[in-house]
């Protein structure tokens, strides 16, 4: 049908499928893709425009329903809305509002239809408005700081630092006014023209054997352009993060391990894959007991899930010190058990293929959080050198690890070969969730012991975690976990193991803290129970045992430097003093709401565990006086290609106004490494650095002047020093440098010695919460956190992190549980909304790395890590009530309670 509207202020007329959500007509058929896809149900408000003047989710109108209306997208310009809106995206990038971009669309929509309705709101009014738009980067601090300041009507000046003075100054994200403008291009948001649609047919079935029958009348039945099966796989039918072991199909082969297991590919028009059901498929199942749970698969009796891995062990890592069993006065046991977890980022993994004319080469435009890994991987599968294939990044909304594993890349590269044309695919939310990563279950037993003063004396760990039917990070979360499941004290006998256990649940992989935040719930309440049976204060315990410099941690490895953890303690001891005063006064006199004080420290290692971990950078100035930097590493929201700029302008003397970037891109930059583990300001950041350095001294060298002048560029006359000036243009080459940075690690040995991480985060946070304990009910009124990031290189997006990390770690603690099979949507999966996320006060703790830029260090994942068990803690204050599960759902209290 025809319809006619006002869009964005305009009249138009267009030709609309009726029933098609108007989401996807104003993206697919408009072009108008500042309006997101998360969900397609209403959940995520992504797709939050206006119609009429309120917001309403565009994913659930049928697009007749626009017929007569008034709708206004972000990308309005003119009248009130577009006034409006333009107050906010300045509100926004002023306050670091958007981190990777995918909701801020919705949330700005949703901001309009506030003021327009009520030009002051309070505190409490702006979470009601955006309450029904998620954010799973910010944990919304930001983004209602944002909004009340726009409704003041104050607008930042958004000055940018002078030559010299970029670190340390808390400026706007330099990616961030595309994030607000709606251009920002996320993998879902482009396609060649005439990209041909793919659909995945996924196994039904956990533990299953399968047939194919006839795929080529199927598809003349079907109309399909291709059903592709692991038979048409150029190259290796397998994949996965570590080189040794690829054990993960592109496409399962007659055997699937895993409900949500790729079996067909199906390629053709998307009307035609949206006609079609999998009961139209020629596949014919054997359905076979399947092991769920690590219990299950170490029984002496299950079958083995795969050839090398005897009894579904996959690896076993293991730290031993000093001696088992030493004497101790006191001594505190626990056992604890998590589940999946799902990294719910608010995109939906998307993007396309396109291959080269020579039928050799192939572009894989995509989300990812490693485009050399993906590049890797999507050589392999089809079987060509890695230089044929270009993997470039479009926007990632979120990864938080999830993105880590290859999951489309494969599928498209293998389909547009095989089709010879561009192919486009988008997973929808329950096809994302059924299929990708989650964070390791674990089941943990653990003792831990002190002496009479109150000095941690020996600790002993067993953990298995559930890596489901692939291996993926399996590796790195057992490895990484031992080093750290001490937690950040001084204790000199330990016993750790951790193994990563096979099992026919859903693959698990990374997620923002590798197995860490699992361990510190058990080792953050076993310091509780010890400081409870020697009477002594939580914080004081923690103070007293807290490693510092000078300190050997559990592996052996001696902190020379920027050891924060006491600084992070003192900080904290005036906000825990008044807070245990807050919750004795208000308990004095409530039965039933009862206050609670809890407190939690951490300790992280930045990069990978024992391994090379290198980046590298390039910086040209052109002859045409343009200064570009060539930075690999993808920013998925934490503010890497700001924070790396400001490093690289300071190290190189020129303004950070000046620089232009080339962003990820495979075949026009070097290899940065992958975005995780905290390790991008810290290892790339350092690459950034000598990369400027290393640029600055060719000018220097070239003008024949001393370490100390001082560069001006204007145009193509570069001025070094008072005397001298150098006309680009009239030079034979442009000026190029490179960077590169490994941080100094050792391999580990048999008991876990070594030295697994150049520098380590550190970090203490003390949780209030409210508890009714007539209904099981948890809320988190306040969270303080002292967090030791060397040097906060951009102060604005260090709190974003640090405040995200926090509300990451509330949903764990109280409301996250993905049960593979069942959970298939962000309306039965729960992550903090807007009106969940407590106060939160931040006290940065700047203690310098040596090896880091300018003293800076990671911390996308020390700020989750704490959170957690603090609120545990604050839980058992309230109630006397000791969890061994999270999360801490309001039945599990109830029946703790009682």
């Amino acid at each position: 049908m025809e319809i006619a509207c006002i869009l964005n202020g305009a009249p138009r007329r267009f030709r609309v499928d009726p029933m098609a959500p108007l989401s996807d007509t104003l993206r697919e058929g408009l072009g108008l893709t500042g309006t997101k896809e998360g969900c397609n149900a209403g959940d995520c408000g992504a797709c939050t425009v206006l119609i009429d003047g309120a917001q309403a989710c565009a994913c659930l109108v049928p697009s007749a329903q626009a017929a007569g209306a008034e709708i206004a997208t972000v990308e309005a310009r003119d009248g009130a809305v577009g006034a409006l809106l333009a107050r906010l995206r300045a509100a926004f990038l002023a306050h670091g509002a958007a981190q990777c971009g995918i909701c801020s669309p919705g949330m700005l929509m949703a901001a309009t239809d506030l003021l327009l309705r009520d030009p002051a709101p309070d505190r409490a009014a702006v979470q009601d408005a955006l309450g029904g738009v998620l954010c799973r980067c910010t944990g919304y601090v930001k983004i209602l700081d944002a909004v009340q300041a726009a409704s003041r009507g104050l607008l930042p000046a958004g000055e940018m630092p002078p030559a010299g003075a970029a670190v340390g100054a808390p400026i706007a994200r330099l990616d961030g006014a595309a994030k607000l403008d709606g251009t920002e291009r996320f993998g879902a948001d482009e396609a060649p023209e005439g990209a041909l649609w793919l659909r995945i047919m996924r196994s039904p079935h956990a533990h299953a054997r399968f047939t194919l029958g006839d795929l080529e009348a199927a598809r003349q039945r079907l109309g399909l352009a291709a059903i592709l099966s692991a038979a048409d796989v150029p190259g290796s039918n397998a994949f996965g993060i570590m080189p040794h072991l690829k054990d993960q199909p592109v496409l399962a082969e007659a055997h699937v391990r895993f409900r949500g297991e790729a079996v067909l590919a199906l390629v053709g028009s998307r009307a035609a894959l949206a006609a079609l059901r999998d009961a139209d498929l020629p596949v014919a199942w054997e359905p076979l007991p399947a092991l769920q749970g690590t219990a299950a698969a170490r029984a002496p009796d299950a079958p083995q899930l795969h050839p090398h891995a005897p009894g579904n062990l996959l690896i076993e890592g293991r730290l031993n010190r000093g001696t088992e069993a030493p004497p101790a006065a006191v001594t505190a046991e626990t056992h604890f058990r998590t589940g999946f977890v799902e990294h719910a980022y608010i995109e939906p993994e998307a993007g396309y293929a396109v291959p080269a004319p020579d039928g050799a080469g192939m572009e894989v435009f995509a989300c990812t959080q490693a485009p050399y890994m993906d590049r890797e991987e999507t050589a392999r599968v089809l079987g060509v050198a890695e230089e044929l294939v270009r993997i470039r990044p479009s926007a990632c909304g979120g990864g938080f690890g999830g993105k880590l594993d290859a999951s489309i890349q494969p599928l498209l590269a293998v389909a547009a070969r095989r089709l010879g044309r561009p192919v486009r695919i988008t997973y929808s939310r329950a096809e994302s969730m059924a299929s990708t990563t989650k964070r390791h279950p674990a089941a943990i037993t653990a003792r831990m012991a002190a002496d009479a003063e109150g000095h941690f004396t020996s600790y002993a760990f067993e953990a298995d975690f559930n890596t489901g039917a692939y291996a993926s990070w399996g590796t790195t979360v057992a490895n990484r976990v031992p080093v750290h499941a001490g937690g950040p004290y001084r204790i000199p006998h330990l016993r750790n193991r951790a193994r990563a256990i096979y099992t026919n649940d859903t693959p698990a992989g990374a997620f923002r803290g590798f197995g860490v935040p699992q361990a510190a719930l058990a080792t953050e309440s076993l310091v509780d129970d010890l400081a409870a049976k020697l009477g002594l204060d939580r914080w004081e315990i923690r103070r007293r045992n807290a490693i510092g410099r000078g300190d050997t941690t559990h592996s052996g490895q001696v902190l020379h430097a920027s050891a924060g953890l006491p600084a992070c303690l003192d900080a904290l001891k005036p906000d825990w003093e008044a807070m245990l005063a807050e919750v004795a006064a208000h308990n004095a006199d409530a039965p039933r709401l009862r206050l609670g004080a809890g407190i939690a420290c951490m300790w992280y290692g930045c990069g990978n565990t024992s391994m090379s971990n290198p980046s590298r950078m390039k910086l040209v100035l052109g002859r045409d006086g343009r200064l570009t930097l060539f930075n690999g590493a993808v920013d998925i929201g934490q503010g890497s290609t700001t924070v790396l700029a400001q490093i690289c302008a300071d190290a190189l003397g020129l303004p950070l106004d000046q620089f232009r970037f080339v962003l990820g891109d495979t075949a026009l930059t070097h290899d940065a490494g992958k975005t995780s583990a905290s390790r991008q300001t810290f290892v790339s950041g350092r690459a950034a650095m000598e990369t400027g350095l290393a640029l600055r001294r060719r000018i220097l060298a070239l003008a024949n002047a001393g370490e100390d002048a001082a560069l001006a560029l204007e145009g193509t006359r570069l001025s070094v020093g008072a005397a001298r000036v150098i006309d680009l243009a009239t030079l034979d080459a442009d000026l190029e440098a490179e960077g590169r940075y490994d941080p100094p690690t050792t391999a580990l040995d048999e008991n876990g010695q070594g030295t697994p991480y150049a520098t380590y985060g550190f970090a203490a946070q003390i949780a209030l919460v409210a508890v009714d304990r007539a209904l099981g009910t948890v809320k988190v009124r306040r969270i303080v956190a002292a967090q030791d990031v060397g040097r906060a290189v951009n102060p604005t997006l260090v709190l974003g992190q640090i405040h995200g990390g926090i509300a990451q770690g509330l949903g764990l603690a109280l409301m996250e549980e993905f049960l593979p099979g069942r959970t298939e949507n962000l309306h039965d999966y729960l992550i903090p909304t807007a009106g969940d996320v407590p106060e939160i006060v931040v006290r940065l703790v700047e203690d310098p790395e040596p090896e880091g830029p300018y003293g800076a260090k990671g911390v996308g994942e020390p700020a989750l890590v704490p959170t957690a068990p603090a609120i545990l803690s604050a839980i058992r204050h309230a109630t006397g009530v000791t969890l061994h599960e999270v999360p801490v759902l309001p039945h599990r209290l109830w029946e703790a309670l009682r």
